[in-house]
């Protein structure tokens, strides 16, 4: 794996982008080499970011000496550079910054911009942390121009095009970017300034950008002197056209032209801009006993607003520069001075105040600070200077507002269970933050007339529309109002709706609604109900809480997501949960589950296998039941599985039965809110709903939005709100208020635990075993049965070693078919996951080890199903995927092993052909393991397992067994599992007791359970 790193080199004449890629594997190391012993070389590189932008080939060979983060392995005297995302070993030195040389590739301005848009911003594992900065920088540059801030410039008789930061905004997101550079972006030039290598980049790639986007043609007279420099603006060539004397003066006129915005052009001799990273700033001083208020001017430091000095200061030192607390303030009183002239052009006060030889301050009536900061303030902002108000008065979500307390309550009535809907009891009171604001208070605070006025010693604005809503409150004139759990759980979590047309800002549950509420927001405080009886196995700590939060979410009936990472047990804590149900007489009416096709048959095998109480029934196949046949049939059952595809197209037969609830495994398959499954599963009537996923967001919000409107209908608004308000907000700008009142609104609904978890861990097993139970597609059942009716018939007219033989043959080609038709047909690809049960459901659960961070080895016994299936799953995930068989060369197989286990970006899954990796290996890396096929002889398969599961591993390991479900596969799994004699036999002599068998018994084995077949129409 190739991780892309890059410089931006500033030259005497001109600045590149310096490229480099650091691969996994070192060359052969010396003590007194410097040359990067990871560095990809330049042409491999080259070739590397071909993939990403073909046309691109503008670029020039390049080695220069960089210092970078190098540690010293154990028991070694020399260093080595450290890998992106690697984890060094306990034994090994402290870091330290060495210098090493590197090659790569240099990139002119306009070139390293084309390549730039065409990486993502995401966070790629070939992209490192130095050059992710750059493409947020050029993110920058991009808004930078869509909002114009930009001016065309001359420095030293060359065009140019500068970018123009006179915004606060921008002022602060420059300091952010000089805060966050990544020390490796400055690895070049020795004692460099962050400003200065960020404003140089920024300066270059916004000047090649517009280059390449302006008509050189310009419509303007040839008598006019300017008209050479604006035709230079365009394309490659800066020079312009003029004459010595003709140049200086053009120069002369420009600089006078820019001289009041000159400070925020981003030019290599704008020091100010560089260095004294400073600005006026005004604050509103409320007035003390018989005083008025007061706008004092002060200089803010741009990267850390707290530091502040005052005019007063300023113009008592009367010194060229300001020191203070290891900083340095050049000229305080001209950017002062420049400052206030700037804001006096919007506010008369000010401008008063500046006929004073030192200005300081200016005074203000209540009417003019309510225009301050209702029209004034954010002008100010937008111009770059600063702003500070008293607590209360700042708009936005901190400003103090008129506001209403609510005290509630909830009591079911007689018969009924509490809900979402269940309406409230409870009393409004008007407040300013804490302080309860009576009517005779508000009526003394109106009868000061003034629209600014202080309350328990903070200042609120007296809006008029606030006004009237609070008299009619205070007067109980106000609409009558209907409150319901669903509301206070919105109102808790921080929601500020508004209530009477203020907003809610205390918001006090009593009863039995504040323990829902407590326990919602804190599901540690969940009573913890004991193990249902009728669980045949053991429920871990951690499992008993899930089983317990279920229990109660269901109680009030309120929709739950149990989110835990894969391996921890989602499916036996909804077993749990609906064997304590029946426990407590509450199981009443059928659950539906809806699982994807190819888990339908698991969850038949778990729940017998958890929970052999439950009556289960499996709806699916060509003659499933339909309409009052299939109600008859699920009356007095617990548990009804179907899949996915079948909820819409037999939405009629499946709506007309009362559920008790609704569980969707794998959920999701609806985070698509507009396809047909998504919008059929909101349709069936349930008493309670659950969504097991491990991947709750895949890739977008509205997947969550989704899933939490199927749980609690409306809970998120339409999605069209839920966009507006949260999707938009999150994920294109970045809004950190949006994305806490989101998690604290979906918090309460969702339960995710991960393996890494130390409460977690505690509880794991250090290997876990699990048997994935798969259907078959009617393909595959079809051709099983039929290789069996042919086989048997042959096998009855044969005896000894033909007959041996037939049998063998018969196994491995039963086992081919389990896998995937393509496998037995001898086909070149695997052109549908849909043909076979088995590789649907691995599909699943790889991109879920992946998602999660995790890797895992697949062993089969097929060296060229292997090879099938690496090609389909490397264009399946869009991952690479090794492979490993018996023809692997020895210097590929060692490779191989050296990337999955040491390369920190390396490849996540590992398929290995079981005689080729099932001994000698060490691959501690991987914390999964997948057997797709089985052995039926369990010391070859653990001694497979244990190239994972050994000494080193640090990790739980899981382990998947394959199973197709109704085959010979479940069958000798069953015996396996019973410890039989014969499966005894099988641990001692592999599949060769088969052949022993007499053809009654071997049919009896291997004819095929049609049931098990999943018919074609549910795989579309």
């Amino acid at each position: 794996m190739t991780t892309l790193h890059g410089n931006w080199l500033i030259g005497s004449q001109d600045s590149v982008f310096f490229l480099w890629g650091e691969q996994w594997q070192g060359k052969e190391l010396s003590e007194t080499k410097e040359n990067h012993p990871f560095c990809l070389e330049s042409g491999a590189l080259a070739q590397f970011i071909q993939k990403f932008s073909p046309q691109l080939d503008c670029y020039s060979p390049e080695s220069i000496k960089l210092s970078l983060p190098s540690y010293s392995p154990p028991r070694k005297k020399y260093f080595l550079p450290l890998l992106s995302g690697q984890i060094l070993e306990p034994t090994a030195k402290s870091l330290s910054w060495q210098p090493w040389q590197v090659s790569g590739l240099t990139f002119s301005a306009g070139m390293i911009i084309q390549l730039w848009e065409k990486l993502p911003l995401a966070k790629t594992e070939f992209i490192g942390n130095d050059l992710r900065f750059w493409l947020y920088l050029h993110r920058w540059s991009l808004d930078l121009l869509a909002r114009g801030k930009f001016l065309a410039g001359i420095n030293q008789g060359e065009s140019c095009w500068y970018p123009l930061l006179d915004s606060t905004i921008d002022r602060t997101r420059l300091a952010k970017f000089i805060q966050t550079i990544p020390p490796v972006c400055l690895a070049y030039q020795e004692n460099s300034e962050p400003q200065t290598i960020i404003l140089d980049c920024l300066k270059n790639i916004v000047d090649a950008r517009l280059r390449q986007k302006i008509d050189s043609t310009v419509n303007i007279s040839p008598s006019l002197m300017v008209k050479p420099w604006l035709q230079s603006l365009s394309g490659d060539h800066h020079d312009i056209a003029l004459e010595a004397k003709n140049l200086q003066r053009l120069e002369n006129a420009y600089n006078n032209w820019v001289f009041p915005i000159q400070e925020s052009l981003v030019n290599g001799n704008n020091r100010q801009l560089i260095e004294n990273q400073y600005r006026v700033c005004l604050s509103l001083q409320p007035p003390r006993l018989g005083t008025a208020w007061k706008l004092t001017y002060y200089l803010q430091a741009l990267d850390d607003p707290e530091f502040l000095i005052s005019a007063k200061l300023i113009w008592l030192e009367g010194k060229e520069s300001y020191h203070s607390y290891q900083r340095v303030v050049n000229n305080p009183q001209e950017i002062l001075l420049k400052g206030l002239g700037l804001a006096s052009r919007l506010y008369e006060p000010i401008r008063i105040s500046l006929e004073q030889r030192h200005p300081e301050e200016c005074s203000l009536d209540s009417i003019e600070v309510y225009q301050f900061i209702r029209s004034i303030a954010w002008q100010l902002q937008d111009q770059g200077l600063g702003v500070i108000l008293p607590t209360g008065l700042t708009a936005g979500s901190n400003e103090q507002r008129l506001g209403i307390k609510i005290a509630a309550s909830v009591t079911p009535k007689k018969g009924e269970r509490l809900s979402l809907t269940s309406l409230l009891n409870f009393q409004l009171k008007l407040v300013v933050g804490e302080q309860e604001i009576s009517k005779k208070d508000f009526d003394k605070l109106l009868e000061k007339k003034s629209p600014v006025v202080e309350v328990g010693g903070k200042w609120l604005i007296l809006q008029p529309t606030d006004v009237k809503a609070a008299q009619a409150i205070l007067n109980n004139t106000i609409t009558p109002l209907n409150l319901s759990v669903e509301d206070a759980l919105r109102l808790s979590s921080g929601d500020n709706n508004l209530i009477a047309k203020l907003p809610v800002v205390n918001f006090q549950a009593e009863g039995a609604l504040k323990e829902l509420i407590d326990n919602l927001n804190n599901n540690q405080g969940i009573q913890l109900i004991n193990p249902p009886r009728e669980f045949r196995g053991e429920l871990r700590p951690y499992q008993i809480k899930g089983v317990s939060w279920l229990a109660f979410l269901e109680k009030w009936g309120l929709g739950a997501c149990l989110a835990d990472d894969m391996g921890l047990g989602k499916t036996p804590q909804l077993i749990a949960f609906l064997l304590a149900l029946k426990e407590e007489d509450m199981l009443v009416n059928p659950v539906l589950v809806v699982a994807p096709t190819s888990v339908v048959n698991n969850w038949e095998h778990e729940l017998r296998k958890f929970a052999p109480t439950l009556a289960v029934f499996v709806h699916h196949g060509e003659k499933r039941l339909k309409g009052q046949a299939f109600a008859q049939e699920v009356k007095n059952k617990s548990v009804v599985i179907t899949s996915y595809p079948l909820i819409y197209r037999d939405l009629s037969t499946l709506e007309a039965v009362q559920w008790q609830g609704l569980v969707l495994d794998e959920a999701q398959n609806i985070k698509n809110s507009t396809a047909k499954q998504s919008q059929a599963v909101r349709k069936i009537p349930a008493g309670f709903r659950i969504a097991l996923t491990g991947t709750p967001v895949e890739n977008r919000l509205t997947e969550l939005w989704s899933i939490l409107d199927f749980l609690n209908p409306n809970f998120l608004g339409t999605q069209a709100f839920f966009q507006r308000r949260f999707a938009l907000p999150i994920e294109k700008y970045g809004d950190q208020e949006s994305l806490h009142n989101l998690r604290s609104l979906v918090r309460p609904f969702i339960l995710r635990r991960l393996k890494t978890d130390k409460t977690i861990i505690e509880d794991l097993p250090e290997k876990q075993e699990m048997n994935i139970f798969c259907g078959l597609s009617k393909e595959q059942g079809q051709l099983y049965q039929q290789l069996v009716e042919k086989t048997l018939q042959k096998i009855e007219e044969t005896q000894g070693i033909q007959k041996h033989g037939l049998i063998l043959t018969l196994l491995m080609q039963l086992k081919q078919i389990c896998n995937h038709p393509g496998h037995f047909l001898k086909e070149n690809s695997l052109e549908t996951s849909q043909r076979s049960g088995k590789l649907l459901r691995l599909e699943a659960m790889v991109e879920e080890v992946i998602a999660e961070g995790d890797r895992a080895l697949i062993f089969t016994q097929f060296a060229e199903w292997g090879k099938l299936l690496q090609t389909h799953l490397q264009k399946k995930l869009a991952e690479e995927i090794l492979f490993l068989s018996g023809s692997t060369k020895t210097k590929d197989r060692v490779e191989m092993i050296e990337r999955f286990q040491n390369d920190p970006q390396g490849p996540k899954i590992f398929i290995l052909s079981l005689k080729a990796g099932g001994t000698g290996l060490n691959l501690t890396r991987a914390n999964h393991v997948f057997h797709i096929d089985r052995w039926w002889n369990p010391a070859v398969e653990n001694q497979a397992t244990d190239r994972a599961f050994r000494i080193g591993q640090k990790r739980n390991v899981q382990v998947h067994k394959f199973i197709c479900t109704g085959t010979l596969e479940e069958r000798i799994n069953e015996m396996i599992e019973s410890k039989k004699q014969l499966a005894e036999q099988t641990v001692d002599a592999g599949e060769n007791w088969l052949t022993e068998l007499d053809t009654d018994r071997l049919r009896d084995l291997l004819l095929l359970d049609r049931s098990a077949i999943i018919d074609e129409e549910e795989t579309d």
